[in-house]
C-alpha cells in the first residue's frame, strides 16, 4: 500500500477520515495478525505508514532509523520508507502536547497520574516530565517496577492534580467501564482521556459534571495523525489544520439526542434534521416495539412499567454506542440518569421544550393519555429535562423553527 495504519483491529478507526481531511493522497486501514507484522514490516511494501495498538513497540526491530523522541518513549507510531530504509517516529508526544495545550493545563510543578503502562503510558510520562511535572506516578492493576496499583493510588495519591488515562478502559464497545473513580481526589484539576471512541468517556463525563477541566482523545488523534502526514509527505499542514479537522469530525460523529414531554415534537423536528444532514434517525420507542413485538401500550398493560423501562434503558445503551445519528428518545427516558449518561457519551442533548397548553394527550401514551396525566408529567419531569440538556429549545408550531436552532447548536 501506499499509506495507510496498521493495527490488530481497526473496525472502529477514525485514522482513514482524519486523513483523507489532511490531504488528497490514499490511505487505507490495514489489520495484521501479530504473526503477519514480521513480514508486512520486512516487505517494506509502502510509503509510510501509522502504527497503533498492539504494535508500536513490534515494529521497532524492523526499522533502520528511529528519532531520538520515539526511541526515549519506546513507541513507534509512524514510519517512513526512504528508498528502502525504515525511519521510526513518534507524533503521539505531539498531538498529548497539543491537548494538554488546547484544554489550558500546566503540568508544570504538579502531582501527575497516568493510568496504563503501556506504549500511550510511556508517551504521556515523556510529554509531562517535559513540561516539568513535579511527581509522575504510573498506575497499573498490578504493581510493579515504576508501576503502583490503583489501590494503591488510592491509598497514597488522592492529592494528584492532574489524572492522565491512557488504557483502553472506557473505549468501544465497553462503553461503560471506568478505569478509576474520582470521589477521593481533592485537589484534581483536570482529567485527559486517550480514548477517542467514545467521544466522552464516563471518565470524562464525571469530570466535567465535577466542572474540572476534561476531555476525550479526539483532538490527540487529530493532532498526530497532522504531525505525521508533515513526516510521511514532507509538506507542511496549513495552520490550525488540527483544530479544523477537529472540529468538523466532532460534528459529524456527535450524535443530536432530542428529549421531552410526550408530544413535544421530537420524532417530527428529529425526521426533519435527519433529511437536512442526511443521518440516520433513530427512535428509541420504535426500537422497544420491534424488539418486544407489541406497541408501548400492550407492554405496560401485559407486562409493566418496569419491563418497558429496563428494555428502554437497553436500548439506549445500544443506540448510545453510534455516531453521526439523531435520536429521539421516550418521555420519561430522564428518569434513568444512566440513560442521559449513555446518551452523552457521544451525543449533544436538546430538550425540546413546547409549553404545557400545547401538549395533547393521546391513547398510545399510557403515562400521558389524559390531560390530567400531561400535567402531572409535566411537573415531575420538567426539572429533569432541563438538567439533562445541552440546549434548551422552544417548541410551539412550525417544527422547521426548533429544528435549525438545533443546527445551530450543534455547529458551534
Amino acid at each position: 500500500m501506499d499509506y495507510g495504519c496498521i493495527g490488530e483491529h481497526l473496525p472502529h478507526s477514525f485514522s482513514k477520515e482524519i486523513h483523507e481531511k489532511i490531504g488528497a493522497y490514499p490511505y487505507e486501514l490495514k489489520e495484521l495478525t501479530p504473526q503477519e507484522v514480521p513480514a508486512f514490516m520486512t516487505r517494506k511494501a509502502f510509503s509510510g505508514i501509522n502504527v497503533t495498538i498492539p504494535y508500536k513497540q513490534t515494529v521497532i526491530p524492523f526499522l533502520d532509523v528511529i528519532s531520538p523522541e520515539a526511541e526515549a518513549i519506546g513507541a513507534v507510531n509512524t514510519v517512513v520508507n526512504r528508498n528502502g530504509r525504515l525511519y521510526g517516529y513518534n507524533t503521539d508526544f505531539t498531538g498529548m502536547c497539543q491537548l494538554l495545550a488546547r484544554m489550558g493545563l500546566e503540568p508544570k510543578g504538579k502531582k501527575i497520574l497516568i493510568l496504563g503502562s503501556g506504549g500511550t503510558s510511556r508517551t504521556a510520562d515523556a510529554v509531562l516530565r517535559a513540561l516539568h511535572a513535579d511527581e509522575v506516578i504510573k498506575v497499573g492493576r498490578t504493581r510493579k517496577q515504576g508501576v503502583i496499583t490503583y489501590e494503591d493510588a488510592l491509598r497514597l495519591h488522592t492529592d494528584a492534580d492532574l489524572i492522565v488515562n491512557t488504557t483502553p478502559c472506557g473505549m468501544y464497545p465497553d462503553l461503560f467501564a471506568q478505569p478509576i473513580g474520582l470521589d477521593r481526589f481533592t485537589r484534581l484539576t483536570g482529567v485527559l482521556d486517550a480514548v477517542y471512541n467514545p467521544l466522552r468517556t464516563r471518565l470524562v463525563s464525571e469530570a466535567l459534571r465535577r466542572n474540572l477541566k476534561a476531555q476525550g482523545g479526539l483532538y490527540m488523534l487529530v493532532a498526530q495523525a497532522v504531525a505525521a502526514f508533515e513526516i510521511l509527505t514532507d509538506e507542511k499542514a496549513p495552520e490550525g489544520k488540527s483544530e479544523q479537522i477537529f472540529t468538523e469530525l466532532y460534528s459529524e460523529k456527535q450524535n443530536i439526542v432530542l428529549i421531552g414531554m410526550p408530544g413535544s415534537g421530537k420524532s417530527t423536528v428529529g425526521s426533519l434534521l435527519a433529511q437536512r444532514l442526511g443521518r440516520p434517525f433513530v427512535d428509541t420507542d420504535d426500537l422497544i416495539v420491534q424488539i418486544a413485538g407489541s406497541d408501548i401500550p400492550t407492554i405496560f398493560e401485559r407486562q409493566g412499567e418496569a419491563v418497558f423501562r429496563r428494555l428502554e434503558k437497553e436500548v439506549i445503551a445500544s443506540v448510545s454506542a453510534r455516531s453521526g445519528c439523531i435520536i429521539a428518545t421516550g418521555g420519561g427516558a430522564v428518569l434513568d440518569p444512566d440513560n442521559i449518561a449513555a446518551l452523552k457519551m457521544n451525543g449533544r442533548v436538546s430538550f425540546l421544550d413546547r409549553p404545557l397548553e400545547l401538549l395533547l394527550p393521546t391513547a398510545d401514551r399510557p403515562l400521558a393519555s389524559t390531560r390530567e396525566a400531561i400535567e402531572q408529567r409535566y411537573r415531575e419531569r420538567y426539572s429533569l429535562y432541563c438538567a439533562a440538556a445541552d440546549d434548551i429549545i422552544k417548541v410551539e408550531s412550525d417544527p422547521s423553527v426548533p429544528a435549525e436552532e438545533i443546527l445551530r447548536s450543534h455547529q458551534r
